[in-house]
């Protein structure tokens, strides 16, 4: 499988504001290629807002427009609209997130969108925390990973956004990793051909906030898919899911490579370990009651 390859178009500018090392800001240079110069962008206060730049300079090529961090879904909606209006309803609107925008204060507008099915593609960088503030946690922080409002571990698991976008029925939800740019670049295109609402999750492991080397953001990714802790995956309508990755590791590599878990024990670490099976088997039932 070949995961690194994609052709770049010069959509998205060096001189940008991310950290030394920052997976994202490589992860949108593949999202903003695959769109192409015909769109225009929405972007919530988070990381991304920074990489991005401010007026009057970006580091996109596309024009985008700052929004509060709760409504980047529904200034999506808005620039669509307006563009079809104009008669340039073909012009892709893509909405930039953090899962602080995303999981938690951004929920109510996307979950709204869905609702009435609007044709955006709407990204959300996944880093598991508020990490442009602190590093305090989301409710997309693991179970177990300490953050800086809990300092001894996460008590909650994970929100299953997938699924809970899954039950709106929208066309098309998908998970990437910049550690497989091949497949992100190929669920990017796939998204902008589908008319109504689309999703796109990517795992963006945090330099300072997981706690891993400047050099280690895309092996670590990797680790998270290759470990069953973020699979690659597709579901279309809600119903018709497809894993695009194996879990070929126990999760022990993935754990060691970040801060943010070394307070755990053995006992937690395996209670993890059966958490991840657990929901990887939960999938393969989902892929399997209504295969492609």
């Amino acid at each position: 499988m070949d995961i690194s390859r994609y052709e770049d178009h010069g959509q998205f500018c060096s001189g940008h504001a991310a950290c030394g090392g920052c997976v994202e800001a490589l992860t949108m240079r593949v999202i903003l290629n695959e769109i192409g110069p015909d769109a225009v962008g929405v972007v919530a206060p988070s990381c991304t807002a920074v990489i991005l730049g401010g007026y009057p300079t970006s580091s996109a090529r596309i024009p985008f427009i700052h929004g509060l961090i709760e409504t980047a879904a529904a200034m999506g909606t808005g620039v669509k609209r307006g563009l079809a209006a104009q008669g340039k309803g073909d012009t892709t609107v893509v909405c930039f997130a953090g899962d602080g925008g995303t999981y938690d204060i951004g929920i109510q507008a996307l979950s709204s969108a869905a609702e009435r099915n609007e044709d955006i593609l709407y990204v959300c960088f996944d880093n598991e925390g508020y990490m442009n503030t602190g590093g305090q946690k989301s409710s997309s922080t693991p179970h177990g990973a300490a953050t800086g409002s809990t300092p001894l571990g996460k008590a909650t698991v994970k929100k299953n956004l997938i699924e809970i976008m899954a039950a709106h029925r929208i066309p098309y939800i998908a998970t990437a990793s910049p550690s497989h740019l091949a497949d992100l670049a190929a669920k990017v295109r796939k998204a902008r051909a589908i008319r109504g609402m689309k999703v796109l999750i990517v795992v963006i492991p945090c330099l300072p906030g997981w706690g891993v080397a400047d050099d280690s953001a895309v092996r670590v990714a990797r680790l998270a898919v290759e470990s069953g802790v973020f699979p690659l995956l597709e579901v279309e309508d809600g119903v018709t899911w497809r894993i695009a990755s194996d879990k070929t590791r126990p999760i022990d590599a993935y754990l060691a490579g970040q801060k943010r878990y070394r307070h755990l024990s053995d006992g937690e670490r395996e209670a993890l370990q059966a958490e991840v099976d657990a929901g990887f088997a939960r999938l393969k039932a989902l892929e399997a009651i209504n295969p492609g």
